[in-house]
């Protein structure tokens, strides 16, 4: 059996710390942002919420007020 063990076939190499270290930090990065974003619009995206529905911040109220103060 003349060529078993010489080296033939695919040997990949692995991956040295500093990549592993930079696709863990952008895979958290990542999921931490979806998480982030799911939190802010998941009810709009799964169709619980209307987009063009407030936030909840009363940020009309405040408008009126403003608005009111500079006439």
């Amino acid at each position: 059996m003349a060529g078993h063990g010489s080296g033939t076939g695919f040997h990949p190499h692995l991956p040295g710390f500093k990549y592993k270290l930079l696709s863990t930090t952008l895979g958290a990065t990542m999921w931490f942002f979806i998480f982030y974003r799911a939190r802010k619009d998941g009810m709009k995206l799964l169709g619980l919420k209307h987009p063009w529905e407030g936030h909840g911040h009363g940020h009309d109220d405040h408008a009126h007020e403003s608005h009111a103060e500079h006439h």
